[in-house]
């Protein structure tokens, strides 16, 4: 088949719908919200400790900024279950800059609470 003789691309709507930005369009920089807080906070704990966070267990506004609990694996293990995790509370003022963190538990990763 000669390239003339191709069918022609069908468009499925705007980049918006697709999700792809066109070429030479400028990325988008996401808000501050929930989400970017979230990847702010794992990051700049990352950095202070060394480790990589394990998930974000908490997140909520506060008059100054944000406060996220962020799960942390502090001590590997066999079996993964035995691994030691710990809670960090992380503050962090409205421009997203961490400004306190501190250490709130360590439990085993297969440990389940039993707070009510």
């Amino acid at each position: 088949m000669a390239a003339s003789e191709e069918p022609a691309k069908r468009r499925t709507g705007s980049s918006r719908a697709t999700g792809r930005r066109p070429a030479g369009e400028p990325r988008h920089r996401p808000s501050k919200g929930p989400a970017w807080v979230m990847r702010t906070a794992a990051e700049q704990l990352t950095e202070l400790l060394g480790r990589a966070p394990d998930s974000v267990s908490a997140l909520k506004p506060t008059n100054d900024g944000w406060e996220a609990d962020v799960e942390v694996l502090e001590l590997e293990r066999v079996p993964d279950t035995t691994s030691v995790m710990a809670t960090y509370r992380v503050t962090l003022d409205k421009e997203g800059d961490l400004v306190a963190y501190e250490r709130t538990r360590r439990y085993t990763r297969g440990q389940i609470d039993r707070r009510g």
